[in-house]
């Protein structure tokens, strides 16, 4: 078996359990993660207490994770997305009602994941605290994205790459842009 094969059929298994994993925490908990992460509003919610109880570090920290977040839905869905066409996970494989409810675009990468772990790393330095606090439903939106049906986890993983070259640009743009202006 090839490697490529290999990973293939990993990938496949890890699904398919991660999917049938039913426990009442899971049933309870991941539907409102997806809900609050549906077009970035967990993010944006995020940002706007940052930036009220925060000061100067929370603003800076909440403009530091929108432009992440922005950053990485442009890679992951502007261009990931564009070029790599891959369909979800088969129906069959997911064996609760979430399946339903599924994004009709390409599964790879996952957009919800890249956006996720932008705006958390490009958090963490401005302010450490809010990007800890940040991480965990950041992972709670990455195995959602897998229990859900919605993606495979080297979607999410692809995704979470994404999503730490986002913020690492965003963070190294003012640097790179003083250094052009010099």
């Amino acid at each position: 078996m090839g490697l490529l094969t290999a990973l293939r059929s990993g990938d496949h298994r890890l699904t398919r359990r991660m999917a049938a994993w039913d426990s009442v925490w899971a049933r309870r908990l991941l539907p409102p993660v997806e809900e609050a992460a549906e077009h970035t509003k967990l993010w944006w919610a995020a940002a706007v207490i940052m930036a009220a109880g925060g000061g100067w570090r929370g603003c800076k920290a909440a403009a530091a994770g929108i432009a992440g977040m922005a950053a990485a839905e442009l890679l992951s869905n502007g261009v990931a997305k564009q070029l790599v066409e891959r369909r979800r996970p088969p129906k069959e494989w997911i064996p609760h009602d979430d399946v339903e409810d599924r994004p009709d675009s390409s599964s790879f990468s996952s957009g919800h994941t890249a956006a996720a772990v932008a705006f958390t790393v490009a958090v963490a330095p401005s302010w450490p605290w809010a990007g800890a606090a940040c991480a965990v439903p950041t992972a709670l939106v990455a195995l959602e994205r897998v229990h859900s049906g919605a993606h495979y986890p080297s979607d999410v993983a692809v995704g979470a790459a994404i999503g730490v070259a986002a913020a690492a640009l965003v963070r190294a743009t003012p640097r790179l842009l003083l250094r052009h202006l010099r």
